[in-house]
């Protein structure tokens, strides 16, 4: 007689949507300065979620003042990003990088070129005509990635509970990939605060 009810309540069970809380980390220097353009990702206890990652700030990255805008782009892998050139002059876009090695050749003011990324990393971009230009795409496989603002915060919200993985990259930052590994344990609901110093090469 029993039955049916039992049956209901674990379907409720399925059904309910899991436990997740969120982290808040807050990017510094070794003196304590905010950081901004850091790129933090987190594989969470339960791995990846299956389907289509988005993220909200779009495919675009754009030459406009003798420079790419934004300086650090986050991007799902299979992304195509879109090159228009703002500028009245002609630019060269490139990369040596391991994830991505490919040349957009000159385009002028208004043209607009595109490149596919289909692996995961970091790609550093570059002009062969302007030599200052610099750039960073960042190719990821996981929806939670965020990057730090100009006051070092950064924010990924509705990760599984358990010891996540998280990742810190900057193109500064000295290590291995210029990347900083961190184990934080994420509660069932709630925020997780941490601040989280790099530390950091000169720039040039």
């Amino acid at each position: 007689m029993n039955e049916p009810r039992l049956f209901l309540a674990a379907l409720s069970l399925i059904a309910s949507p899991a436990m997740a809380g969120d982290i808040d980390l807050r990017i510094v220097d070794a003196a304590g300065r905010p950081v901004s353009d850091a790129v933090v990702t987190v594989r969470p206890a339960g791995g990846i979620p299956a389907g289509p990652i988005r993220f909200p700030w779009g495919t675009t990255m754009v030459q406009q003042n003798i420079a790419f805008s934004p300086h650090v782009l986050i991007v799902p892998v299979g992304a195509t990003v879109k090159f228009p050139n703002k500028d009245k002059v002609r630019h060269h876009v490139y990369s040596f990088s391991k994830a991505a090695k490919f040349e957009i050749k000159l385009f002028g003011q208004d043209e607009s070129r595109s490149y596919t990324f289909t692996s995961p990393g970091a790609v550093a971009l570059g002009c062969n005509i302007h030599d200052a230009m610099s750039g960073f795409i960042k190719v990821v496989d996981t929806p939670f990635a965020a990057k730090s603002n100009a006051a070092g915060q950064a924010r990924i919200n509705g990760l599984a509970t358990g010891t996540a993985r998280v990742t810190v990259w900057h193109p500064l930052l000295k290590g291995k990939d210029n990347e900083l590994l961190i184990n934080l344990p994420i509660p069932a609901s709630g925020m997780v605060s941490k601040t989280v110093p790099l530390a950091l090469r000169a720039s040039k």
